[in-house]
């Protein structure tokens, strides 16, 4: 498992880690936390999501062969659970693959939903009729990569500019070629700076995306020029060893 000490939280539930990798099959586990002030009750379930070359996230309607396998494989218990406030409550993962599954990745998504609770109609009488209110239902997602085999993944960075819509911001492409995804950070210096003068973290590229195009705002306390020599920098984060995935020395004009 990688990047373990990342949380992720949507109303008053928190979820660590936010990433799960599991490798030929070992297991792990997600640890969650109401920080809320009352006891609430959540549902887990297993979602099969693909990510477009924008990076969005979205609901599979047909599933390959690949997706089903993964939805297959990873197991999780318990999947309802009911914390009080300041509760903590771990879930376990694991992945048990079928007989023949070819080596390669496969991912599915664990949603951790808010299940409502229950609350009377109200009647007003006098004609006025019944009352409704809509009540939000929040929920958190993590993806859980499962890994077999010997996987390899090359990525590199081109076709750096600068953004001319809104703040100021440096745009990059990020290419993948590969068995596997990616995931890092990515950073922009500029000779004669000590920090970084744009950066943006928690970038994926998954196995169905060969390229995106990334959006690095720059810190809001530069004031020097952005044209001019940089360096890219797509970078593990340190949970994951901290080393360089790819670089690039390139010139903004």
């Amino acid at each position: 498992m990688t990047g373990a000490t990342a949380t992720a939280g949507v109303g008053d539930l928190l979820v660590a880690p936010t990433r799960i990798i599991l490798t030929n099959g070992r297991g792990t586990q997600v640890m969650l936390n109401n920080i809320g002030d009352d006891e609430a009750t959540y549902r887990i379930s297993a979602e099969l999501r693909r990510m477009t070359p924008e990076g969005k996230l979205e609901d599979v309607a047909t599933p390959s062969e690949a997706e089903r396998m993964a939805q297959e494989m990873v197991f999780f218990a318990p999947r309802r659970v009911t914390l009080a406030p300041n509760q903590p409550q771990a879930v376990r993962i694991a992945a048990r693959a079928p007989q023949g599954l070819p080596d390669g990745e496969y991912r599915v998504h664990l949603l951790f939903r808010a299940v409502p609770k229950p609350r009377a109609v109200e009647d007003r009488g006098s004609g006025e009729g019944l009352s409704f209110k809509l009540i939000p239902v929040y929920g958190v997602t993590i993806p859980v990569i499962v890994r077999f085999g010997q996987l390899e993944v090359q990525a590199g960075i081109s076709g750096a500019r600068l953004d001319t819509n809104g703040d100021k911001a440096i745009l990059v492409d990020i290419t993948r070629r590969g068995d596997r995804s990616v995931y890092g950070n990515l950073e922009v210096t500029k000779p004669g700076e000590e920090q970084p003068i744009a950066e943006i973290r928690g970038i994926a590229l998954y196995t169905e995306v060969a390229k995106r195009t990334i959006r690095i705002p720059v810190r809001g306390d530069y004031a020097g020029s952005l044209s001019g020599p940089v360096r890219i920098t797509y970078r593990a984060n340190n949970n994951d060893g901290g080393g360089v995935i790819a670089s690039a020395d390139t010139v903004l004009q």
